[in-house]
């Protein structure tokens, strides 16, 4: 027998299903959400890879009043990285001219956001952009896969940083 004043003590089970179920559901949104987060402050690698690269180039453009006739010249470390992130940084083209636009790449490996290890087979591109202002000062747009188009696995547009994603 119950007395009366008598309060409840507990939750019911309907009340408990119910925290449960909120509980599921907001970590389907939030995991995922997650995993994409992880994977962009990956991508601050590549990204500073190429703001080393795209300072180097407008340094050298600001000093000579032109492109070298060859990227080497630039001073880009560019080449194959030992990284579990990025597997190269490449500039072209190779033999720039006046007027030209140079691309500043990092081949990122897909393994970054499909999981895995690191295969030099399977990577994708995204890439700065950068001409020459008539002031002589460059602009740079950075852009998904590599900027003259040649073909390459962009990286996904979800992945990139907030300045690549246009």
């Amino acid at each position: 027998m119950r007395h009366i004043g008598e309060q409840q003590k507990g939750f019911t089970l309907i009340e408990l299903m119910i925290v449960i179920a909120i509980v599921g559901i907001l970590a389907a949104i939030a995991l995922p959400a997650y995993q994409d987060y992880i994977v962009r402050s990956k991508m601050s690698e590549p990204l500073a890879m190429l703001a080393e690269a795209k300072t180097t180039v407008a340094e050298y453009v600001a000093a000579n009043g032109d492109f070298p006739d060859n990227v080497a010249a630039f001073g880009v470390n560019i080449g194959t990285r030992v990284s579990d992130i990025v597997w190269a940084v490449d500039v072209s083209p190779a033999n720039p001219t006046a007027g030209d636009t140079i691309h500043i790449g990092a081949g990122v490996y897909t393994s970054v956001w499909e999981g895995g290890t690191p295969d030099p087979s399977s990577f994708a591109v995204f890439s700065l952009s950068g001409s020459t202002n008539p002031d002589g000062t460059m602009a740079w747009d950075c852009v998904s896969g590599w900027g003259g188009g040649s073909g390459v696995t962009p990286v996904p547009n979800k992945y990139l940083p907030a300045n690549c994603r246009g």
